[in-house]
């Protein structure tokens, strides 16, 4: 019985192990974008996208928000989201058509922006959303790459914001 025990702890080692070494060649940065119609007007999907003390009414992934001192007039806060506590900034505010927010990383397995782009389209408007991330650590870097992907959040974050749009 021990040397079963011994023999899979050996093949986890060795799997642990050659997640390391796939996510250490794997490149620190990566670009993900997505487009999705949103069932609001240009400047009503900006001022909610702005408005992060709202977040947790239409974001069910964050568990919790603490805003903190605005950096350069521009909000900035903490979200809990999935036992996370991620820092974020906006560093960049174009209304009606523009946001760019940031993770304040340190101390984070990731970091980076996501930039909002809002065009009108009928019935509402186009965002989209381009992550340029980094992930420092190399077993979330391969679990990020051929588990959940690039996109998994950017898809969550769209379907709650469709579904709090209406659409």
């Amino acid at each position: 019985m021990m040397r079963w025990i011994l023999w899979i702890v050996a093949g986890l080692a060795v799997l642990v192990l050659i997640v390391a070494i796939v996510g250490a060649m794997l490149p620190k940065a990566h670009t993900a974008s997505r487009t999705a119609r949103v069932a609001m007007p240009p400047e009503a999907l900006y001022a909610l996208l702005a408005d992060v003390d709202r977040y947790q009414s239409w974001r069910p992934d964050v568990k919790s928000l603490q805003r903190q001192p605005d950096r350069d007039g521009k909000p900035a806060w903490i979200e809990d989201v999935g036992g996370m506590k991620i820092p974020l900034h906006f560093e960049r505010m174009e209304r009606p058509a523009v946001l760019v927010s940031r993770i304040d990383e340190a101390g984070l397995a990731f970091g980076g922006t996501w930039t909002y782009q809002i065009a009108p389209a009928q019935g509402g408007s186009d965002l989209t959303i381009t992550e340029n991330g980094e992930v420092f650590n190399v077993i979330f870097r391969f679990m990020s790459r051929f588990v959940f992907g690039h996109h998994a959040t950017m898809d969550g974050f769209i379907k709650h914001l469709q579904a709090r749009a209406g659409k």
